[in-house]
């Protein structure tokens, strides 16, 4: 029993800090109705910005901005996440510029963000990886305060989820943001009614990848560690955590549709712990991801052919 409550408070802990790409994902999936590829580049792009925040050199920032650093240890691992979430929102706003600008369709243009990204992410690391190790994060910062490292993780991870989406809730009350999910909701009602759609949806790919990048950048503190490579496979966390959430908890206002989509990461990551706990080999963690997602996606199908009645027999 007290194994399987560290599981479900290790997989909150993990859950909480995907659940910010899994909301990202949901902003162009569900919102925007597009399949957004750049995730994967935007994710490790996230960690990469807030790694090489966190270790640069004091003597390096401006000199008015290196008192405030050493005075206040948050201040810098918060900056870190504010670069993140720029650096993540100017991806989506180039995944953007090229299917509404040029017309390249949504599938392809994140593709090709994703793979430029790679080179940028690895001009921006300088490295394949680059470790964290003794550098104040947010969470050792957490950790101060006298929690343990998976209470940290918790603390930190609601504080930054329940404030992400208070403001995308505001965000989404606003004329931009009711004609954003008016734009995903029906794109040539919208035009005739005056909506500049491809400025709303360059908004969504800003918004999507923006919180995506924060989430690499939290994992990245969380890990002490950035990985180039760390994309890989991030999109299909991402759907996994929305389609299990839309399992769980059907026709939601879009407040509670994201905060289920937080409960079904951490339901993944649970799944995925307790997979792991039969002894299965790591290298096979994405191939039990797969499993789960078709599983997920699946389910409606299943559910309604185990509720369609029996034809009668002909007389």
């Amino acid at each position: 029993m007290s194994n399987l409550i560290t599981i479900f408070l290790s997989s909150s802990a993990q859950g909480l800090l995907w659940s910010l790409l899994a909301i990202g994902v949901f902003l162009t999936y569900r919102i925007l109705d597009i399949a957004d590829l750049t995730t994967e580049g935007s994710f490790p792009l996230g960690g990469a910005a807030a790694a090489v925040t966190l270790t640069k050199d004091m003597d390096s920032w401006p000199a008015f901005l290196q008192p405030v650093f050493e005075s206040h240890p948050l201040v810098l691992p918060v900056t870190a996440l504010i670069f993140a979430f720029i650096s993540g929102a100017l991806a989506g706003l180039v995944s953007g510029i090229l299917h509404t600008k040029l017309k390249i369709p949504a599938l392809l243009a994140g593709i090709i963000t994703m793979t430029g990204l790679y080179s940028i992410n690895s001009r921006i690391m300088g490295a394949p990886n680059i470790s964290l190790l003794g550098t104040q994060t947010i969470f050792t910062q957490a950790q101060a305060m006298g929690m343990n490292k998976v209470y940290s993780v918790i603390f930190v991870g609601l504080i930054v989820v329940i404030l992400v989406i208070a403001l995308l809730t505001l965000f989404f009350k606003t004329e931009i943001g009711l004609a954003t999910r008016s734009t995903g909701d029906n794109i040539e009602m919208s035009q005739a009614n005056g909506i500049n759609t491809d400025r709303m949806k360059t908004i969504g790919y800003m918004l999507s990848n923006g919180c995506i990048a924060m989430s690499g950048a939290l994992l990245v503190q969380n890990n002490n560690f950035a990985d180039l490579n760390s994309g890989i496979g991030t999109i299909v966390i991402g759907l996994a955590s929305i389609i299990i959430a839309e399992v769980l908890f059907k026709n939601k206002p879009l407040m509670f549709r994201m905060i289920t989509i937080v409960i079904g990461a951490v339901v993944y990551r649970f799944i995925l712990a307790c997979v792991l706990e039969l002894n299965v080999d790591a290298a096979d963690l994405k191939l039990f991801s797969a499993i789960i997602l078709v599983i997920c996606l699946s389910s409606p199908l299943i559910q309604k052919k185990l509720k369609l009645p029996k034809k009668r027999g002909v007389r």
